[in-house]
């Protein structure tokens, strides 16, 4: 037995060397291959990433740990860009922005985005935010209610879901991906579905490398819980319109549709459209989010 033991050690010790080798060599070989998009904006002494198409009335926000906002909104903002201009901004530690030290806080978050916005001159706008975005949304809308217009969301996080006081093993994913096992998982599907070229399916992947567990996603990850925190007891403000897309049937959380319909009736203007699918609509139903939110915006218009 004690053979046994030894050999299977010595086994995962060398399969663990080498996917650390292998980690460390294939991230250095994709820093090289990223490709640059949009434009880098100063913020705080860093650079953040935006994509513009014209001077932006809707502006996306992503859901947390997306590792390239452009690339994965792509399909989605294509479509909306036929009759909008389409902002959408990469917060420090996703796609392309730079990382930072500054603490992940709501309220960080939000006066980093803004102050993107604003320096580009952006005003006014519809925010547009998937999962996390939601709670950043609120009080997005809440500090700058003369500019945001309206709140649409992308199966996006509503104050009191469950599951959110949750520790999260920071420690264990940071050692996974130095050892290269994060890779080994990702090596397994990316789950981006057929809308996405294999191109841009690669760049996202080499960026899901460069960004995941960075020190900046994990101080983010760190603060989910506080920021869930914060946000109990808070909503978009009466008068502002909200436009939901929800995933219509949630088996890991039966009372998702519920929450966003009880949100959209705490405003004057709230509407709810449920969506068969999972999480990433905008990866499977671009097409349907567009088309719903030019109906939706068409009706206020009159």
């Amino acid at each position: 037995m004690l053979v046994s033991v030894t050999a299977v050690g010595g086994l995962l010790a060398v399969g663990l060397a080498t996917t650390t080798v292998v980690n460390v060599v294939a991230t250095e070989a994709e820093g090289h291959r990223i490709e640059s998009y949009g434009d880098r904006v100063p913020v705080d002494g860093g650079m953040m990433n935006v994509f513009l198409s014209g001077a932006g009335d809707v502006v996306l926000l992503p859901g947390f740990g997306t590792s390239s906002p452009v690339l994965d909104f792509a399909p989605l903002a294509t479509d909306l860009a036929k009759d909008h201009r389409v902002i959408v901004a990469e917060p420090f530690g996703y796609g392309l922005s730079d990382g930072t030290q500054r603490e992940r806080t709501t309220e960080n978050i939000v006066s980093e985005v803004h102050a993107a916005l604003e320096a580009l001159e952006v005003d006014p706008y519809i925010l547009m935010g998937h999962s996390i975005a939601g709670i950043y949304g609120i009080e997005y809308a809440a500090r700058y209610p003369e500019e945001v217009t309206a709140f649409i969301g992308i199966d996006s996080s509503v104050p009191g879901q469950p599951g959110m006081d949750t520790q999260f093993p920071t420690g264990l994913l940071a050692a996974a991906k130095h050892l290269g096992l994060l890779r080994l998982v990702a090596a397994a599907g990316d789950g981006y579905g057929d809308a996405y070229s294999d191109h841009a399916r690669e760049q996202m992947q080499m960026l899901t490398q460069r960004n995941s567990i960075s020190s900046t996603y994990l101080n983010e990850m760190t603060h989910i819980r506080t920021n869930f925190e914060r946000a109990l007891g808070t909503g978009f403000a009466e008068d502002l319109p909200v436009l939901l897309f929800v995933v219509s049937e949630n088996e890991k959380s039966p009372e998702w549709l519920g929450l966003h319909e009880r949100q959209a009736l705490s405003v004057t203007d709230g509407t709810v459209v449920p969506l068969p699918g999972e999480h990433y609509l905008h990866h499977t139903h671009a097409t349907e989010i567009a088309d719903g939110f030019r109906q939706w915006a068409a009706t206020r218009a009159k």
